[in-house]
């Protein structure tokens, strides 16, 4: 079975294009799967064979996992590692019936999505101090994630030809390998500019020609990297707000959250952020109902108090 997780993996990354994340992840719950199996069928871990997995076994490992007390949300996705995986080795002939077919993911917990006010993003933007070359990417990084929503791994790519100042919209290279245009603001597009002028002086001993490429450069002039990202936004995320999680993921929620409650279309929503379902989107409706509700109970001369 070992062999055929190599060839999955290999898979993923050659042809779904799948990011370094999921790569990781799936193997991790792959070879997780795999040391049970070991165990379960007393042998070692090269002698398990994928055409003697059924789908008994798949569903101990998975009522083991709940032992263990893990989340719904991480033996979903484990379920969903496991899925694909079998319905890979079905397709190719590894073995002869999914055992992995009927399995039922678990329902994951609905938690609602983290954000900072407006008047918190405003105050983010305004703490930035521009004017050097460091200070201007800042800038640039907080004022795209913020008018576009992206991902973290889509800002980590950007290349310099995929921002189009002229036209005021960005070219995403999303999941799947899939394109996407998103069309920036004004002061996005000027924090831009203000970082093209100084993008050079960023240049180091790293910098190679896929760093000349990058929109975005780390201290040693490579392409920056997620972990520096991460970093960046948190430190700034600290000074303006004590929402409990400060990522780039904070970013993109507040800006799906911001535009649904000024009235946009989730459905336009749908496709800036770049989701293959309306259903991954509209968990940013329970944010704006929840919010709606609180302004009632405050405003209301009859609501409850």
């Amino acid at each position: 079975m070992k062999e055929w997780i190599d060839k999955y993996i290999k898979y993923l990354k050659i042809e779904k294009n799948s990011s370094a994340h999921t790569l990781t992840s799936y193997r991790t719950d792959l070879e997780q799967f795999l040391a049970f199996c070991s165990a379960h069928f007393e042998v070692e871990t090269e002698e398990v064979k994928i055409k003697n997995i059924d789908r008994l076994t798949i569903r101990l490992w998975l009522g083991a996992l709940s032992e263990d007390g893990l989340a719904r949300s991480t033996i979903a996705r484990k379920v969903a590692s496991i899925r694909s995986f079998f319905k890979y080795g079905f397709v190719r002939g590894a073995v002869e019936k999914n055992p992995a077919h009927l399995l039922i993911v678990p329902k994951k917990e609905k938690k609602l999505p983290k954000t900072v006010q407006v008047e918190e993003i405003d105050r983010l933007m305004e703490i930035v101090e521009t004017g050097t070359p460091s200070g201007n990417q800042d800038k640039a990084i907080l004022e795209l994630f913020y008018a576009s929503g992206m991902r973290l791994s889509e800002l980590t790519n950007l290349n310099v030809n995929q921002l189009d100042l002229n036209d005021k919209q960005v070219s995403v290279i999303g999941k799947g390998n899939k394109q996407r245009i998103i069309p920036l603001g004004n002061k996005a597009i000027q924090a831009c500019k203000n970082h093209l002028q100084t993008r050079s002086e960023l240049y180091g001993k790293r910098t190679d020609s896929d760093a000349r490429k990058a929109l975005f450069l780390a201290a040693g002039g490579q392409r920056m990297y997620p972990r520096r990202i991460q970093i960046i936004v948190k430190d700034y995320l600290t000074m303006v707000s004590e929402v409990t999680q400060k990522s780039p993921h904070v970013l993109r929620h507040s800006f799906a959250t911001h535009m649904l409650d000024a009235g946009a279309d989730i459905r336009i929503i749908k496709e800036f952020l770049g989701h293959a379902d309306l259903s991954a989107t509209q968990i940013y409706t329970h944010t704006s109902v929840d919010r709606l509700k609180k302004v009632y109970s405050k405003a209301h001369p009859r609501a409850e108090k």
